[in-house]
């Protein structure tokens, strides 16, 4: 009788739950076994994040991000609703302030349409009113689906029913080393020390250490992963009614980041942020852990230096926002010009595993390669989170030999 084949999933972040999950649902008789480095999954990405369900406005229209984004809203929605999980479609404004915006607002509008992103439609400043009293700007796009979840609940929920079709997760087992050994993959984990399971294929879906976990694997040293950390502040309840739903800015092309702005908990608590500055640490969420091999690996690579290069005004601007939590609520007021002296408490500080090559130039899409019997996901940002079913689906049925 021929053996099931056995599948390690390196990662219990949200995507590499996703791609579990996926497994056994398209193949109930294999063995899947998901590694974890910490106590407990989605410790990381998974839930230091806005809650935004990104709707894929922004996204080039062919891309997997938009690809993904698009079919993983509709994949989370029904996944929420069936597991009883809370799914809010508060709604999204992207405002523009100055007449400079209207064409980029108008560009993103476009690529909204080509991607089918459902009822988004340009509004006057008068429209905009009625649905943000508090808000103004000259034009705005409005996303009604915009949607906003927990990513924490819902990595719990696929970890509960991974383990419930027959998966294994293995906590406080971090990954060294993926090896392809002839038909099997041998995983090697941080200690030393191998595991005894040999399996038939391997998908890392590590995040944050993504491109260390790759090179130390045989995949290419690039595209590197910078961190860059964002920093949420939750406003003074008795005001969170100001804003109803999400309100942000027209993007800079000139930097990746999409600038401070505000987000609806699904809690009912309102947030501003996330400001985008160099991490002192890919793992440093309190702000107060740097790690000095971080710290290290990012100064030493040349592609920081000219990404920096070419970001100058925008990386002070982010810069003022880190040391002056005044500056930082002040960027924000500039849409709800009554929030301008809100009494704010700092909140989750979220960190963006960010590729980028040695020129430079940040990824923008989705990277995932792959080998004979290795698949790594080398860059999945924002909305990773949203595409992470997507994400999961796309692997499973597109580029994993059953």
């Amino acid at each position: 009788m021929k053996r099931p084949q056995r599948y390690a999933i390196i990662g219990g972040g949200i995507n590499g739950l996703a791609v579990a999950r996926q497994l056994l649902l398209d193949r109930p008789d294999i063995h899947v076994t998901v590694f974890e480095k910490e106590a407990a999954v989605a410790r990381h990405q998974s839930s230091h994040n806005s809650g935004v369900v990104h709707a894929g406005l922004y996204y080039e229209p062919g891309g997997l991000k938009a690809t993904l984004c698009r079919r993983g809203v509709a994949l989370l929605k029904d996944y929420c609703q069936h597991n009883g999980l809370p799914y809010d479609e508060c709604g999204k404004v992207v405002v523009a302030l100055t007449p400079d915006e209207l064409p980029r607002l108008e560009a993103i509008h476009r690529k909204a349409v080509a991607n089918g992103v459902p009822d988004v439609e340009m509004i006057d400043a008068g429209r905009l009113r009625e649905i943000e009293p508090n808000c103004v700007g000259l034009r705005a796009l409005y996303s009604p689906r915009t949607a906003i979840v927990s990513y924490g609940q819902i990595a719990q929920c696929m970890a509960q029913e991974i383990e419930q079709r027959g998966g294994t997760i293995v906590l406080n087992a971090a990954v060294r080393r993926i090896d392809e050994r002839g038909e099997q993959v041998q995983v090697e984990l941080q200690g030393g020390q191998v595991h005894p399971e040999l399996f038939d294929a391997a998908i890392a879906c590590s995040g944050l250490q993504s491109d260390r976990l790759a090179r130390q694997s045989g995949d290419a040293a690039t595209p590197r992963i910078v961190p860059f950390f964002g920093q949420y502040y939750v406003i003074d309840e008795r005001y969170k009614s100001h804003v109803k739903g999400l309100i942000y800015p027209v993007p800079d092309p000139r930097f990746p980041f999409l600038g401070v702005h505000f987000t609806k908990r699904i809690d009912g608590q309102m947030t501003i942020g996330p400001n985008a500055f160099l991490s002192l640490g890919r793992e440093n969420y309190t702000g107060t852990d740097p790690s000095l091999r971080d710290i290290a690996a990012a100064l030493t690579y040349p592609g920081l230096w000219k990404f920096g290069a070419r970001n100058v005004p925008a990386m002070l601007r982010e810069l003022k926002t880190v040391l002056s939590e005044k500056v930082f609520v002040r960027e924000a007021a500039r849409y709800v010009p009554s929030l301008a002296d809100v009494a704010v408490t700092p909140a989750v500080r979220g960190i963006r595993a960010q590729a980028m090559e040695s020129d430079g130039r940040l990824v923008d899409d989705f990277v995932i390669r792959q080998s004979r019997r290795v698949t790594h996901i080398r860059n999945a940002p924002s909305p990773g989170a949203t595409s992470s079913l997507a994400i999961g689906e796309h692997i499973v049925r597109n580029l994993i030999r059953p």
